[in-house]
């Protein structure tokens, strides 16, 4: 076999090639990353037969992923190596030597090692594409959260007793209408009768008639709030950009679901399970074979317990560690509320959590746990798993 080690950078890569034997076919050179770049590295591996070559490369943030796509693209056999691996490689070294040219060859040598190198599949780049989008989801629902945070605080110098005439607060189509309208109490009091109860009713699906606007219009004129042009641009900013998340975490959505209907993966069966959660949750996991225990799993979505003991004395009841994928736990714990509001089992499980006296989201953390090793099982032998 023929074995390319690549070291990764922002710019720049390095690339070497050896022989089972440990003989350095190709000396390290260097390639840009971009499309003459990879032409670079096609056309001076091209000189070996294809199916001879295994090429390797680290884990490194995201500034690998176009090549490792491109390759695989090309029909070429892929392994992405753990950082820590190629580590103890080097640390084998007499001098203690690290330049990319060296890193090259150490990649090298860390893939003669591999007794079964997995490579990268197209079924691979869609989890990463899951990982990405669930990760991105997260950060996106953050921002939004902020400014809904941000947007009640302008609104209670605003116009405060409008959070408490909607039973379901601010956070609504009809309410972000109104505001962008009228975004004072002065403003709603001098809108029109008739297109305030329009607005409301259209937005709301007709939930709000002309009798809550007449309601709201009285309010808006004993309001106590600030009529300050720069709280109305804030109050009106604030809402088009929640929005503008919102359109954005749909998006994200329907494409998660669109790789998570082509691929069809035997954790949609089960019940509580979406294909968002689904995605998130595939995402994180990546490769399920990493873990050889359903305890593995479970440290990684730092949903095992932590624990402490000093001398003689060993706590009984310690929390979760919180260790690992936060995102990964996250879909988890999320999946768990939707499990146990979807199957006997999980239901009757979370039942007993708490007349043991745990709390709410300790319960579902237990939950999260028992889910995460029936996970475990039917992705590892690929079969239906009956929670009945």
């Amino acid at each position: 076999m023929i074995y390319v080690g690549i070291d990764i950078a922002k710019l720049n890569h390095f690339a070497a090639a050896m022989s089972s034997d440990g003989k350095i076919l190709i000396e390290p050179f260097k390639f840009l990353n971009d499309a003459d770049g990879f032409q670079l590295l096609i056309s001076t591996i091209n000189q070996f037969d294809r199916d001879d070559i295994i090429i390797g490369l680290e884990s490194t943030a995201h500034y690998g992923d176009n090549l490792v796509r491109y390759l695989v693209a090309e029909s070429y056999k892929v392994c992405i190596l753990n950082p820590l691996q190629t580590s103890n490689m080097r640390k084998n070294n007499i001098r203690k030597t690290k330049t990319d040219k060296v890193d090259a060859c150490i990649i090298c040598k860390t893939l003669m090692m591999q007794d079964n190198p997995r490579f990268v599949s197209f079924y691979d780049l869609d989890i990463m594409d899951l990982k990405n989008l669930g990760r991105f989801r997260q950060k996106t629902l953050k921002q939004r959260t902020r400014l809904k945070i941000q947007l009640t605080s302008y609104v209670d110098e605003v116009f405060p007793e409008l959070q408490y005439f909607f039973k379901s607060g601010l956070h609504q189509k009809s309410v972000y209408a109104l505001l962008k309208e009228a975004p004072s109490p002065k403003e709603i009091a001098s809108m029109h009768m008739t297109h305030m109860a329009h607005l409301l009713k259209v937005t709301s699906h007709g939930h709000f008639d002309k009798d809550t606007a007449q309601r709201l219009r009285v309010l808006a004129q004993k309001s106590v709030g600030v009529s300050d042009s720069s709280l109305s641009i804030q109050v009106t900013h604030a809402i088009y950009q929640i929005e503008l998340l919102d359109s954005q975490l749909e998006k994200i959505d329907t494409e998660m679901t669109e790789i998570m209907k082509f691929h069809d993966s035997v954790i949609m069966t089960i019940p509580g399970i979406g294909y968002v959660n689904g995605g998130m949750i595939l995402g994180e996991i990546g490769d399920i074979h990493r873990f050889s225990s359903p305890n593995k799993l479970l440290a990684f979505a730092g949903l095992d317990p932590s624990v402490y003991q000093s001398g003689n004395f060993q706590a009984k009841k310690t929390r979760m560690s919180k260790r690992g994928s936060k995102v990964l736990r996250y879909a988890l714990v999320n999946a768990a509320h939707n499990v146990v509001k979807n199957n006997a089992t999980f239901k009757a499980y979370y039942a007993a959590k708490i007349s043991e006296g745990r709390s709410h989201y300790n319960a579902l953390g237990h939950c999260a746990g028992k889910l995460v090793r029936i996970i475990w099982k039917i992705m590892t032998s690929n079969v239906v798993f009956n929670l009945e």
